[in-house]
């Protein structure tokens, strides 16, 4: 990105966060220039932060972003760099934030992180431009409300994504989200999903051919991840000897399997 085209971004992003712009834009250089901070208040030690320390506190009081438009802003640039045809990827991700001595705030709920504690849950999905490195670009970062769920909010994030992009998107998801309830969720979205499995999960084939007597059959034979002697003949198998990170790799592919309650 050349100088020119970053300050147009620069001066859009700014526009779009409604209340409390400059103190805003001043915490976000802060925040993106300084390595560590041990809490929010040393922020306003950062040369790029012209306002007492309380302003920072007040700037996300009072700043109201325009989310969605600020997402289209991103999608500019992200479509600017990739191919009308080419998969953009994005990775969906459920963080919890323990907060269980804020006995006063507001929508904590059960989260799990290395066990069971209290917080709030935030949902982030992220394009990921380069095929290797930890660089991302967050699109969308929200609160799980009490009354919500992590695939709910993943799936609705999804779906905003793919209505405002050009390109198509596969989105990519641990193990949290390889289940029944997420191929639900995401049904009616225009996006490929690869999403970790766990390993004792079960699977089944597309039923048999209907015998014209009785219900349908919805399930074919089960599958369980965590005993071979159940899995079926592989679709596809794929070996590569020597894979110059992995060693040997085997991937198999099976066609038309499904969880036990998403038949469809």
């Amino acid at each position: 990105m050349n100088s020119e085209r970053l300050k147009d971004f620069r001066q859009e992003a700014y526009e779009l966060l409604v209340r409390g712009k400059d103190a805003t834009k001043e915490l976000m250089d802060a925040v993106m220039t300084t390595r560590n901070a041990a809490c929010l208040a040393e922020f306003s030690l950062s040369p790029l932060f012209n306002r007492q320390w309380s302003s920072i506190y007040e700037a996300l009081q009072d700043c109201r972003p325009d989310r969605k438009k600020l997402m289209l802003l991103y999608f500019q640039q992200l479509q600017e760099e990739a191919p009308p045809t080419e998969h953009i990827l994005v990775a969906i991700d459920h963080t919890a934030w323990g907060r269980a001595d804020a006995k006063t705030l507001q929508e904590r709920t059960h989260e799990y992180h290395e066990g069971v504690i209290i917080g709030q849950g935030y949902s982030t999905i992220a394009w990921i431009p380069e095929a290797e490195g930890s660089w991302a670009l967050p699109l969308l970062h929200e609160r799980i409300s009490s009354w919500s769920s992590p695939i709910e909010k993943a799936a609705s994030q999804l779906k905003l994504v793919c209505e405002q992009s050009i390109n198509p998107v596969l989105a990519v998801l641990d193990a949290e989200y390889g289940n029944t309830n997420w191929v639900l969720a995401q049904a009616d979205i225009l996006a490929d999903c690869l999403m970790r499995v766990r390993k004792n999960a079960c699977l089944w084939s597309a039923p048999p051919t209907y015998s014209g007597r009785g219900r349908p059959r919805k399930h074919g034979s089960k599958m369980r991840l965590n005993d071979p002697t159940t899995w079926l003949i592989a679709d596809t198998a794929i070996e590569i000897d020597e894979h110059p990170d992995l060693g040997q790799v085997r991937v198999s592919q099976w066609l038309d399997l499904h969880f036990y309650r998403a038949p469809g």
